[in-house]
Parts: C-alpha cells; structure tokens; sequence
C-alpha cells in the first residue's frame, strides 16, 4: 500500500474508505500494511504427518510413504492436527485457501467460518476400466461438501485430478466435464520422473504404480512431457492451476498458454526444497509472462503454513525479485487463481480483504514478521 494512505476499516474488517494523504485520526503502522494472504495450495488433512516423512526423499519415496503411514493415527490426533493448522494458517495471516481433500476429514474446519475455502476433491484413478469408479468417490465427496452453506466467508469445491501419472485420460475427461468453467488444480511436474514415465515408460513413476498395485499395462508412452500429454483433454472454458512445477520447461509453459485462456504457475518453494531439494525455474516463468501464485503444500512436506515463509525462500534464492512482486503472488495473485478476487486479495473499498502489517521486510538476511490487524 503506497505511503501516506490511510484506510478506514470497519469492526467487521470492511475496507469503508481508502484516503490519500494525512488524516488527524490516523493511527499509524510500522512497516507494510498488504491484504491477507490467500494459499493456493494446501493439504490441511494430512497436518497430522508433519515430520513423518524426512526431507530430501524424492517425490516417489515421499509418495510412497504418506499411504503407508497416512492411518497411523487416531481420528482424534487427525482433528487435533486439522484445527491447529487451521490457527496456524490464520495466525500467518492467510485469509483464503485453495485446499486439496480425498476425503471428507475438512468439512468440520471449514465450518469454522474465518476462511474462505476452494475446496479441490482429488479424483484418482490410472486404470481406464475404472474411471467411473474413480470419479464417483470424488462425486460423493464432492456432494458432501457442497452441502455446506456458506457464512461470512465463502465455501467452494471442485473436483481435480491429483497427478498426471494417477489419473486415466478418461477420468480427466470425466473432471473436465464435471463443472464447465471451473478452476481445476493439478500436481505437475513435481518431479524428473513424472515427464521420464510419460516420454518413455520408464523410471520412479512405474516403481511407485507398481508398488502400490496399480496395473498400467495398458499404458502407452506419448514421447510428449507429462504436461503436453494430458492438457489436450481440458477445454479453455476451465482455468487451471499447475502447482510444484519443479521441473517444468519453457515449452511446457509456452504450451500452455496457448491452449488455455487461463494458467496459472503455483510455487510451494518451501515443499518443494524439503521434498527434491530444488526449486522450479522461476526466471523463465517471469520471462514467459507467467501468472503465479503461492501455496504451502502440506505439514507432511513443509514445517510451517506461513504464506511469507515462501515468500521468504524465493527472495533468498532470486534477491532481485521486489517484494511488491512477491506480496502481490501472496495476495492477488493467489486470489486470482482461486476465483477470490471479488472477495479478497487486494485492498479496495467495499472488500473485507484481512489487513496483514508485515515487518522486517528490508532487513537483509533477516525473516519477515507478519501480524494479522483485521
């Protein structure tokens, strides 16, 4: 927010009038004022296996561990672990989130009524024979929650697709023609083996399928990457959300945006260091003009929700980035991805967008601090 800008903020957090210019009641604040922040990508069910999984495993061990080891808890550990994430995304000043489920464990959380919510139902299912199967269980889920009426804050919900290699080309087709218009997210490229399985069926990709009894005998190699292989069954009526990108490469991007109106690139560069220790080529995708936003991914893979922790992390590995860039993939950016602008991500009269006073910022090699106004 430029200097010298005074806003008055109703008790309820609506943004009554922005003012240019000294005001006698102004009471002033430290630091940037910037709205809340909105993450793009989150798993809240899986809060209960943070430190399961140790860093630096590759994406097919850790993939191959959250199965494993994703019941080991009681009912009552996962929910204590839901809701504390719950706090620890509103204490970071998160005031949206695009949240991945498989299950129906968030509908409690969402209840809570202090976030909005896009709720994205995974659908998963590699064998062709059993999309209709696969795509009902993500039907159910996805019925359950759009039961829930919405309060203050708005409740979403669409079906995605979980990954390229876990999702058959007839369950994408079937995900595309579920809600004309919808965002749909997907995890891409997270990882060498992902574009390695679909260029020559080869790799980590049919280790894991093997290992977790998935017969994709009927698989054919399209000699294309992952991304090239699976966007042809998406219409342009949907937006689509590409989270992780670590390994993604211009051609992919250039690719996508030519056959979508809308993409998205969502960086979780805090997941994507603990999980493959590297992080996804930014500079091409501001050369190539990307829209990006930013997401935690799961305490499974990261050690804290914290939206400017991200922030933080890209700064540290690309320092010319400006932090008005940064913030701005933290806010609207990741409201815009989401569907959210209307409600949230930048700061305008009418908007009740949480206000966030972020300290530190030009600290060099010190974290920024973010505390939650309204």
């Amino acid at each position: 927010m430029p200097d010298n800008t005074v806003l008055e903020v109703s008790e309820t957090g609506t943004i009554l009038s922005v003012i240019n210019g000294p005001h006698p009641e102004a009471v002033f604040y430290e630091g940037v004022l910037a709205p809340g922040f909105v993450n793009a990508h989150c798993h809240l069910e899986l809060s209960h296996m943070k430190g399961v999984v140790p860093e630096h495993t590759g994406l097919i061990p850790f993939l191959k561990t959250i199965p494993k080891h994703r019941n080991d808890f009681t009912e009552l550990q996962k929910s204590k672990a839901r809701h504390n994430a719950y706090e620890e995304l509103l204490q970071n000043g998160v005031v949206a989130v695009g949240d991945i489920s498989n299950s129906t464990d968030t509908l409690d959380i969402r209840l809570r009524d202090k976030l909005h919510f896009l709720t994205f139902i995974e659908a998963i299912g590699f064998n062709e024979d059993r999309a209709d199967i696969a795509f009902g269980y993500a039907s159910q889920n996805y019925n359950a929650f759009a039961e829930q009426q919405s309060g203050k804050f708005q409740l979403r919900q669409a079906i995605a697709p979980h990954a390229p290699y876990s999702v058959s080309r007839s369950l994408f087709r079937k995900i595309n023609a579920h809600s004309p218009g919808s965002t749909i997210t997907i995890h891409n490229q997270e990882s060498k083996a992902e574009d390695e399985f679909f260029l020559s069926g080869t790799g980590g990709v049919t280790e894991l399928l093997g290992s977790l009894s998935i017969d994709y005998s009927a698989f054919r190699p399209s000699g294309k990457s992952s991304l090239q292989t699976y966007l042809d069954t998406i219409t342009t009526d949907h937006s689509m959300i590409f989270v992780h990108n670590t390994y993604t490469q211009r051609e992919d991007v250039q690719y996508a945006k030519n056959k979508l109106d809308k993409t998205f690139w969502c960086l979780c560069p805090n997941a994507n260091l603990y999980i493959e220790g590297q992080l996804p080529d930014i500079n091409m995708l501001l050369e190539e003009g990307a829209y990006i936003c930013i997401g935690t991914d799961s305490l499974a893979s990261n050690h804290q929700l914290c939206i400017l922790s991200e922030l933080y992390t890209i700064k540290q590995h690309y320092p010319y980035i400006d932090w008005e860039l940064l913030l701005c993939w933290g806010t609207l950016g990741s409201a815009c991805a989401l569907q959210m602008q209307i409600q949230t991500g930048h700061i305008s009269e009418g908007l009740a967008p949480g206000i966030n006073q972020i300290l530190l910022l030009d600290e060099t090699g010190v974290k920024p601090v973010v505390k939650r106004i309204f």
